[in-house]
């Protein structure tokens, strides 16, 4: 019967992946998805090497070291959070043209309330713009058991399967029965139709057509799908559509957790057409409960405009943005609140603590250095990227002048160098640069763009929590094989006694050389790293 454990709805995932038999798991650190990797990796098939756990230097690749496993016939999982399958969306889109071999199941982690994030898109859409099945689930033991559902979906319908979590089931615990022991591995194998995965047109556009000839299966099995639960109820004033997580916000409402209402679980896509419609004949109204876009009911609503009988965040039923919770729920259905329930804004209920930078990191230093080797040149010409440094937006610094997505300072600052500002300055992580800082560095130099490039060298992914960066060790090489001349490559160590020598050296970058790119790479270990090391 295997065993009970307490667990993250990430480490239930991951759980449910090992257990499925796979061979590898490739991803980059991002929250809220961070933590299935990281759970992977403490595994015994990941210190036996039979699983393959090792961070990727961005989702892209990570989506692409999984279509390989795929391709070689073993199960992967790849995963990232929602802005991380912007990265993987061409690997992820081509990959459901190509077809799998061995399972391929991609985990994204969707934010809504943004807590760690730069928007609330949600990835649903991904699914549908690639014609494939994702999966929502509503609990963590369900998140579980989709695991080998996914795998079995994948492996039959020969296509990647999309699973969709947000935060508020990425980072919390619950009972998980798991099997208890693992399926054995698929082994290696070659796929006997090797030449669909040449996306020549000529090859891509029978797959293609060969894809959407499988939408009615995919719209079957939704429609058969155990995760998709009709329940009727005696009071057909409205009924419920909810998707994913939110059926448990809605059975918080209620002291036995049994909804009066007919209620329409969905965890399966594409949204099963009968079951929908059962629910739409029986009720009066239908709310729509969806964490994230109102991707559902939008299309219930259709092209014509708002339907009055179907309800939810577009019609300002329920909020536009953020999470839900049993509050806002509550309030769209006319329901009394009660204490005990899951606020509307959780956030208001904590203390102000505003972020910080943590005492004794190296980015403190190398910012006091920056602002007193720009002195007098004013606001505006600092592009930064994403990572802890990104911090140097707030006092006391007040460093930096954006932050937009992984990689964006060399290119922003480029572009601004282009327009005729100067100086134009990047700001970005030792990580974020193997992640997206490579390429558009290689068009700095290659274009001759008078910027100057420091690199905060930790030696960790910090702000994800400290797992490994591919290039610490090696940045100067890196950016000489990208092409920056070796006298225009600077070493400093961000320590408040090397101030006076660490704002010289930025001055001699930023402004003594008249064409261009510089580099600077300033090289101190995370605080929190070596901090646990030393535990």
């Amino acid at each position: 019967m295997g065993d009970i454990r307490l667990l993250l709805g990430d480490e239930a995932i991951a759980q449910g992946a090992i257990d499925a038999g796979i061979s590898g798991c490739y991803a980059y650190p991002g929250t809220p998805s961070t933590e299935i990797m990281e759970y992977v990796q403490r595994t015994p098939q990941a210190a036996a090497k039979t699983v393959h756990a090792r961070w990727s230097a961005n989702e892209k690749t990570a989506m692409e070291e999984g279509l390989g496993m795929s391709y070689a016939g073993r199960r992967a999982i790849v995963c990232m959070k929602h802005v991380g399958l912007n990265v993987a969306a061409d690997g992820f889109v081509n990959a459901a043209v190509t077809g799998t071999h061995g399972g391929l199941v991609v985990v994204a982690a969707d934010d809504p309330s943004m807590h760690s994030s730069q928007n609330e898109q949600d990835s649903r859409f991904y699914a549908k713009f690639a014609f494939i099945p994702s999966l929502e689930p509503a609990s963590q033991q369900e998140a579980y058991d989709m695991m080998a559902y996914a795998f079995e979906l994948s492996e039959t319908m020969c296509v990647p399967v999309l699973m969709r979590i947000t935060t508020r089931l990425a980072h919390s615990r619950a009972d998980v029965r798991t099997a208890g022991t693992a399926r054995a591995a698929n082994p290696l194998s070659m796929p006997p139709d090797a030449k669909r995965f040449i996306l020549l047109p000529g090859i891509a556009r029978r797959n293609y057509q060969g894809l959407l000839d499988k939408q009615p299966k995919f719209l079957d099995l939704a429609e058969q799908s155990p995760f998709n639960t009709f329940t009727d109820g005696p009071d057909k004033s409205v009924g419920i559509l909810a998707a994913g997580i939110t059926v448990n916000y809605l059975r918080e409402l209620f002291p036995d957790g049994v909804c009066p209402h007919p209620v329409l679980k969905l965890s399966q896509y594409p949204w099963p057409k009968a079951a929908i419609q059962r629910l739409l004949d029986s009720c009066g109204t239908v709310m729509v409960l969806e964490e994230g876009a109102p991707f559902i009911e939008e299309a219930l609503h259709g092209a014509l405009g708002l339907s009055p009988t179907i309800t939810g965040r577009l019609t300002g039923a329920l909020p536009r943005t953020g999470e839900l919770s049993s509050e806002t729920i509550a309030r769209a259905l006319g329901l009394p609140t009660r204490p005990g329930l899951q606020p509307a804004n959780p956030v208001a209920v904590l203390r102000a603590r505003p972020p910080r930078m943590c005492d004794g990191c190296p980015h403190i230093d190398a910012y006091k250095a920056l602002l007193d080797a720009l002195g007098d040149t004013g606001k505006g010409h600092v592009f930064a990227d994403i990572g802890c440094y990104t911090l140097g937006a707030l006092p006391p610094f007040e460093a930096i002048n954006s932050c937009v997505d992984m990689g964006a300072s060399i290119s922003m600052a480029k572009g601004a160098a282009d327009a005729g500002l100067f100086p134009a300055i990047a700001v970005i992580g030792d990580s974020t640069f193997t992640h997206s800082g490579m390429t558009p560095l290689l068009d700095a130099v290659a274009h001759g763009s008078r910027i100057t490039v420091l690199i905060l060298d930790n030696g960790t992914t910090g702000m994800t929590g400290g797992q490994e960066s591919l290039a610490t060790g090696r940045l100067d090489k890196v950016c000489a094989g990208l092409g920056v001349p070796p006298d225009r490559i600077r070493a400093i160590t961000p320590l408040a006694k090397q101030h006076a020598a660490n704002v010289e050296a930025l001055k001699d970058a930023i402004f003594g050389n008249d064409k261009g790119v510089t580099v600077v790479i300033a090289s101190r270990e995370c605080i929190q790293t070596a901090r646990h090391k030393r535990v």
